[in-house]
């Protein structure tokens, strides 16, 4: 199995956005190869809450095998520490799946 990032973008064009203090964005898709294992990964971080959420907020979704992120922030630099902070989380869950995934017994 291999994670892939396979789309990152951000934005924050104030023309085509409606006022909104949420005015940074963030997404991020990790494909799995399976619905089992993005849930694994899904449910392992989904324990670490945003610590400052009036700030930052993350929405997180299985489908197609696919773990899918969004992030929203009121600043660049709030966006920037979540999005970092949680690859780094991400990394050590895919890598455990990667080592441990297949043929894992309980």
């Amino acid at each position: 199995m291999s994670a892939s990032i396979y789309a990152v973008a951000a934005t924050a064009d104030e023309q085509t956005l409606p006022p909104s203090p949420w005015q940074f964005s963030c997404d991020l898709e990790v494909n799995y190869g399976s619905d089992e294992n993005a849930s694994i990964v899904c449910a392992a971080i989904a324990v670490d809450a945003e610590l400052q959420p009036d700030k930052v907020r993350r929405v997180m979704t299985v489908n197609d095998g696919k773990l899918s992120v969004h992030f929203e922030a009121v600043e660049a630099r709030f966006l920037r520490a979540s999005y970092s902070s949680f690859v780094d989380v991400l990394t050590l869950a895919t890598k455990t799946i990667e080592e441990f995934g297949p043929g894992m017994q309980l």
